[in-house]
């Protein structure tokens, strides 16, 4: 320090001001790293903001992901005696039965055999809750982005009435009209993707379920029926599942189960 009295006497005065000097510099923010250039550059291209519907299905998505270990398995099925079966329904008069509607029948009764995967998980209590009933979800596309709209006690309804509600449903999703009544509740979900012209996908599970049946396309293929070669009406049926409400044979035999009605719809009557 440089005194600034007499012959460089160091007088009170600068030792307040070099104490002042250093206050200064210890409160000043430290000066940013130097980068390069490229590292703070946006990245190019158009910017769509995650936010309403999309940005929803992104944070439950995401949670989804984070939370649940999730695994899937799948199984080719013979639907030609579900498609008959469908035919005849619809033949017989009355208000026309949809292919859904058949699949979320099918879907309810093997959840009745296999409770394990109409649950959820407790992480806070390190509980697994088997729910009373089966609120059963579907993946619905809209404009404004994907949407699973619930029917409520689906266990309690015919094919009949399941067609009208997955109807209902889907227009006022369509329209922007459905509530957030209809959008929550959901103990099940099933995604019929066959839709979109695609055999198989492996869906996120629309968390706090514990597991969603995806259904590919229906299109004729090469399969062994009765011993010999034919051409049949084959779907690809996938299962993802929580792994911790259940391991691999639970999964498979609910798999398996939902096959065997597909292939032959006349299971129903003999396990209900």
């Amino acid at each position: 320090m440089r005194g600034s009295g007499p012959e460089g006497l160091i007088l009170r005065a600068d030792v307040e001001l070099a104490l002042a000097a250093r206050e200064r510099q210890a409160a000043a923010p430290a000066p940013a790293p130097a980068v390069a250039s490229t590292a703070l550059a946006a990245p190019a291209g158009e910017r769509v903001p995650l936010r309403g519907v999309r940005g929803a299905v992104a944070d439950k998505l995401s949670r989804s992901r984070t939370e649940i270990p999730d695994a899937t398995c799948w199984v080719d099925a013979d639907a030609t005696e579900l498609m008959a079966a469908r035919a005849a329904m619809n033949a017989a008069g009355g208000p026309k039965i949809s292919l859904l509607a058949l699949l979320a029948r099918i879907c309810v009764h093997a959840l009745a055999r296999f409770p394990e995967l109409n649950s959820t998980v407790d992480t806070a209590a390190r509980e697994i809750v088997r729910l009373p009933s089966v609120h059963l979800g579907f993946a619905a596309q809209t404009p404004r982005g994907l949407v699973v709209p619930v029917v409520k006690d689906a266990g309690s309804r015919t094919a009949e009435s399941l067609t009208a509600e997955f109807a209902r449903l889907t227009e006022a999703a369509r329209q922007g009209a459905i509530t957030p009544a209809d959008l929550t509740g959901g103990t099940f979900t099933l995604n019929n993707y066959g839709v979109f012209g695609v055999d198989g996908s492996t869906p996120i599970i629309n968390h706090p379920e514990a597991a969603m049946l995806g259904v590919g396309r229906i299109i004729p293929k090469p399969w062994v029926h009765q011993g010999e070669l034919a051409v049949r009406q084959v779907v690809q049926l996938s299962l993802t599942f929580d792994h911790r409400v259940c391991d691999g044979g639970t999964a498979g035999g609910f798999l398996r189960y939902v096959a065997d009605c597909v292939e032959q719809p006349a299971v129903l009557l003999r396990t209900v």
